[in-house]
Order: C-alpha cells, then structure tokens, then sequence
C-alpha cells in the first residue's frame, strides 16, 4: 500500500500483523485480562460517536498506567503496527475508528485525580477521568474548571484534550488548551516525554503543551495532565431573548461584545431548532421566533446585575420579541439543560443525526446561517443549526437516514457547501470537533499547501513510522463516511 493512500502525511505504511507472538507480548505488559480480541471487544471498540463510520480493530489493550503504555508502544513500534488511544468515543469526526486496524488502545483504566494542589491551583489527572466527575469534584473544593462540553457526562479529560474540547462557557473562559499547563505523554517509539509543569510562564523551548493538545491522538499517547484551576464565580443569571429577525439576534451578540461586556455563555439556536428542543423539554418556547439567544452572566453580584440590565436593553434595542430573566437558579439550570440536550433532542426525528461544526467570526453568524438555509434548501435536506453564538462557533445538524444513500449523498453535498461558505465568510471548518477522518479533506481549504505541508512535517518528526492514528487529518479522499470492513 502507498503511503500517500494509508494516511495522507507520506510516512511508511507497511504495517505489520498481529500476531500470537504479539499478542502474547502485549499481555505481558498489561496483563491476561487487559488485552481482548473478541470479536464482541473489537466491534465495540470499531466505531465512535460520528455517525456511519466503522472499521474492526485487530485487538485492544487497557494500560493502567505511563509505564504500560510506553511498554505497549515499544511492541508496537517494533512490529510496525498502528494504534488508536481513546477514551468514551464521543468525539464526532471519525477520530477514533482504526481504518488501519492495528491496536486500539482504551484509556478508561487510568481514571485517577492523581493530585488537587490548592497552592497553585492546579489538578493532576489521568486521561481515562471522566469529565463531569471531574468538575463536581473540584467544584466540591471550592474551585472551578471551566471547560464543559456538551459530552461531559460520558467524554474523559484525555479525550477533550485530543480534541481540544470547547463548550458552552467557551466564549468568556476559553477552551480546553487554555486550562492544559503541562501533559505527560509517550511518543510512538515508547519514549516518555513531559511538558510544562504547574507554571504560569515558561518559554523554554517550542510548547510542545499546546501542540499536543488538539493533535487528535496523531503525536503521541497522553497519559497524565496538569490542568489549572480558577476561583468559581460568585453569582450567576440567566437570559432568554427571542427574535423574529434573524439578523437583529446577530446584531444584538455583536452589540453586547461592543458594551465591553463578555457573557460566561452566549448561545444560538434556529427555529427549527427551537421546536424541536420545545417539543423535547417542554418548555412552552414560542415557535413563531426565528431565533433564540440564551445568555448567562456569573461573577460579582454587582456586576452581573449590571451586565444583564445592559444586556436586556440591547436585546430589546434590537427587536427582541421576548427577553425574560430567569427568575431562580432551577429555571436557569432548565434553559442551559434545555440548550445541552439540543443534540438528543435532534437525534429523535430521523434514524441518523449528522452533528457538524463551522466557525465564523460572530459578525457573520446571521450570514452563515442564512447561507447553512439556503444550503439545505437546495439539497432538499434538513438542517437544523445551535451553536456558541458568542465565539461563532455554529452547529448546523442534519437529520437524515444512513439506509437511504441517495440522501445521504445531499447531506454530505450540503455539508461539503457549508464549509466552503465559512471559510468564504472569514471561519474556518471546525472550531471544537477536530478534523479527523471526516474533515480531512477540506483541511487543505483551510491552512493551504504549505500549512499541510508543515503539519506533515511535525507528524513525521513525533511519528516517523506513522503509527499513532493513521489515516486521520491528512486524508485527500473526499469520500467522508463508510464502513469499512476489515474481516
């Protein structure tokens, strides 16, 4: 097989089988019960959250620790063949599924808060912690991680620093690569690297921290991670504003930035969107309205209720229909709730729910989502389109049927428009779900030749055999979804 074909970045491709003698090593380092190769284990472990996408790995192995896992490389690396780290699966661009086979490796055994340093406000954790466990365990010391996916209930911390996980507190407080000071890591070759540390400044050389986080699993095993921690806020409140106009929800997120004033969460969502989550979680949401804008203000009590009276008067400055405040912290705790589970309630109308992302600057959200319409509407495809209105990061959705191939086929045509139009509009083709196997063709649009040119480079520099989840990020086929079946 060419190299070009096995993972678009030019590395070597002759992967090597697994074989008994493999196996036998394998379990050697991890132990009888912590490598399978069932079939049951490998189907279950041969797909992920994106939709259509699957590929039968040839064995996976549990590590329980950095050591294990830099065991389990040095086999690997030796015998030439790939592998795939995960942790819940949740991630929604094919980022996990083995399409070169190999090794899956499942992180969920190194699940451990390994240190909470109240000195330096700091949290050393294993990759396989599940997020929200997580959060109500630092927020039980008083302490506050801001970053929460809408996959936190099942996503694990090493999975959102894969996939540099944003949220819906993203636009205030920033995403997952601004709470990561220092990873430890093991390269392909079973080599153990470590970064950063719990510092606030270091320039000691490249950040090797913020490139390895986003790198979707493609540089090296993350098997430890310092994550800083920040006072919680004091107050919080929660906003509702409805529209008939489009644009003057657009205009009111703009107008707020310009009052200099930075919600702790600035959330969209289309009418369609607003029906479907009505119909879901009964909330007795106008349907009449073309848009709905959910903002929620935390910090001092003083400023907060300033902040929200400054940002009521915009809302209705520009039209708003409706603007309610939420009058406890249950209702507000419904309405956040309500916007979270956008996605379930989605994944009801139709058998397959294609979830995507695009990211434009927000002066351009109202554009984008006009643009996301008129798509759909000439593909004859549903699309419904939520998102983190504040940072442009939209979430068009489209509710299809994978049996029906035809349709299919417009939803990926749509989809293919939908990028193009972001990058045209001054965004880009994903803000928090990664490129993976499903984006990567269109990488190219985004960083140009040279850009992939250079990220080949640093692939190869980590990953010289290319090992560590091929066939993802530089793939040129523009085919996006199958099933591929490796027997």
């Amino acid at each position: 097989m060419e190299a070009e074909r096995a993972d678009g970045a030019g590395l070597p491709s002759d992967y090597g089988s697994l074989t008994e003698p493999v196996k036998r090593e394998l379990r050697a380092v991890v132990g009888d019960n912590h490598f399978k190769d069932d079939m049951q284990t490998r189907v279950t472990h041969s797909y992920d959250g994106t939709p259509m996408l699957q590929a039968l790995p040839d064995g996976v192995v549990y590590p329980g620790s950095t050591e294990e896992v830099a065991g389990v490389m040095r086999i690997l690396s030796r015998h030439r063949i790939p592998l795939v780290s995960r942790g819940s699966g949740t991630n929604l661009c094919g980022g996990t599924v083995p399409v070169q086979g190999g090794i899956v490796m499942v992180m969920h055994r190194m699940n451990k808060i390994v240190e909470v340093d109240l000195e330096n406000l700091t949290a050393t954790v294993q990759p396989g912690l599940n997020t929200k466990q997580f959060i109500a365990h630092v927020e039980s010391l008083g302490l506050f991680y801001p970053p929460d996916p809408s996959s936190m209930a099942v996503s694990t911390i090493g999975g959102n620093i894969a996939e540099c996980s944003g949220g819906l507190r993203g636009l205030k407080y920033g995403t997952t690569k601004d709470y990561v000071l220092g990873l430890t890591a093991v390269l392909a070759s079973g080599e153990v690297i470590r970064t950063g540390g719990k510092l606030m400044k270091d320039v000691a050389g490249y950040d090797l921290t913020k490139l390895l986080v986003g790198s979707e699993g493609t540089l090296a095993v993350i098997t430890e991670a310092t994550l800083k921690l920040i006072p919680p806020p004091k107050f919080k409140k929660t906003l509702l504003a409805m529209y008939k106009d489009i644009y003057g929800a657009a205009r009111t997120v703009s107008k707020i930035i310009e009052h200099r004033i930075i919600p702790a969460t600035l959330e969209f969502l289309d009418n369609p969107t607003i029906r479907v989550v009505d119909d879901f979680a009964k909330l007795g949401l106008p349907l009449d309205m073309e848009a709905i804008l959910l903002i929620e203000q935390d910090g001092d009590p003083e400023t907060v209720e300033r902040d929200i009276a400054v940002i009521e008067r915009v809302c209705r400055g520009e039209n708003a229909e409706r603007v309610e405040v939420a009058a406890s912290e249950e209702e507000a705790l419904k309405l956040l709730t309500a916007r979270r589970s956008a996605f379930t309630a989605l994944a009801r109308l139709r058998p397959t729910t294609i979830l995507e992302d695009a990211t434009v600057p927000r002066s351009k959200i109202a554009d984008m989502v006009l643009a996301i319409n008129r798509i759909a509407e000439k593909h004859r495809v549903n699309i419904c389109t939520f998102g983190h209105a504040g940072d442009g990061n939209l979430h068009p959705t489209a509710t299809t049927d994978a049996r029906d191939p035809e349709e299919v086929h417009r939803v990926e045509a749509a989809f293919e428009e939908i990028f193009e139009a972001a990058i045209a509009l001054g965004g880009t083709i994903t803000g928090e779900h990664g490129v993976g196997m499903v984006k990567a063709p269109f990488l190219e649009w985004k960083v140009g030749p040279a850009g992939i040119e250079m990220m080949r480079g640093i692939k190869r520099a980590f990953d010289p055999q290319g090992l560590l989840n091929p066939g993802k990020m530089f793939a040129k086929s523009a085919r996006r979804r199958v099933v591929i079946d490796r027997g």
